[in-house]
C-alpha cells in the first residue's frame, strides 16, 4: 500500500450547533505523522512535488500498522479530501490492483473543496464550495456512512477548530523531518485532544486514537 497516508503504514466537541436531535455522520481524521508534526509525502519520493524526504515511512512499514489501517476502512465510509490530496490519490488508486482497501477508496464518495470542479475525474465525487465549514456541517447532517479524512493539511485545522472532527487517528513515526506540511500549522487555534487508545507496533510506530476535546486550557 502507498500514497499520501494510506501507503505505509472532558469537554468533547463543543459543537452544539451540529448536534440537536440529529444523528450526525462521524468524521475521522487519519494521518501518518513525524515526531515534529509533518504529514507531507509519507508514501513515496515523488508523491508531493519536490519534497526531499518523500517516502519517509518506508523503513517502518509494518503488518500490524497495516491491519489498523484496514480496520479503519472496514465499515462503509466516504472521503473528505483536500484538492491536492485528491489529485495525488486520483493518480494512484484508480489504477491500483483490486483489494479491500483499494476497492473501498474507489467506491467511496469523495467530497472535495475545489475552485475547479470541472477538473474532478476520480468518482464518485461531490465538489464543495468555498465555505468548508458549512459544507461539512451539511454533509454530516445527511444520511450516509462515516467520513474519513487523509492528508489534506489545509482541511484538518479548520475541522478541529470548528468541532467537525469526532476522532483523530495518528500513526506516529520515530523520525524528525524538520520541514514539510504539518498536521497543525502555525497560527491555528490551539486545541486539546483526549487520548482514548494507544499501541506500539514492532517497527516502533505508535498508533494513538484521540477525541477532540475543545480549546486549549492554560494556567
Amino acid at each position: 500500500m502507498c500514497r499520501n497516508g494510506v501507503g505505509p503504514f472532558v469537554d468533547i466537541l463543543k459543537a452544539n450547533d451540529l448536534k440537536g436531535d440529529l444523528k450526525m455522520r462521524k468524521l475521522k481524521i487519519i494521518e501518518h505523522i513525524s515526531l515534529d508534526g509533518v504529514i507531507q509525502a509519507p508514501g513515496g519520493p515523488n508523491e508531493d512535488g519536490d519534497y526531499p524526504y518523500g517516502g519517509w515511512t518506508r523503513a517502518y512499514r509494518d503488518p500490524a500498522a497495516g491491519e489498523v489501517i484496514l480496520a479503519a476502512h472496514r465499515e462503509p465510509f466516504d472521503l473528505l479530501l483536500g484538492r491536492h490530496t485528491y489529485d495525488i490519490w486520483s493518480g494512484f488508486w484508480p489504477k491500483a490492483p483490486s483489494s479491500p482497501l483499494a476497492d473501498g477508496l474507489n467506491a467511496a464518495t469523495k467530497y472535495v473543496p475545489t475552485h475547479r470542479p470541472d477538473s474532478l475525474e476520480w468518482g464518485p465525487f461531490e465538489a464543495l464550495g468555498s465555505d468548508l465549514v458549512d459544507s461539512v456541517r451539511r454533509i454530516k447532517a445527511t444520511d450516509g456512512p462515516r467520513l474519513i479524512v487523509w492528508g489534506s493539511s489545509t482541511l484538518t485545522p479548520v475541522l478541529l477548530e470548528h468541532g467537525l472532527a469526532d476522532e483523530v487517528l495518528l500513526f506516529i513515526y520515530p523520525v524528525l523531518l524538520g520541514k514539510g506540511k504539518r498536521f497543525f500549522p502555525d497560527g491555528a487555534p490551539p486545541r486539546e485532544l483526549l487520548l482514548t487508545d494507544t499501541k506500539v507496533v514492532p517497527s516502533g510506530v505508535m498508533i494513538n486514537t484521540y477525541t477532540p476535546a475543545g480549546p486549549l486550557r492554560t494556567g
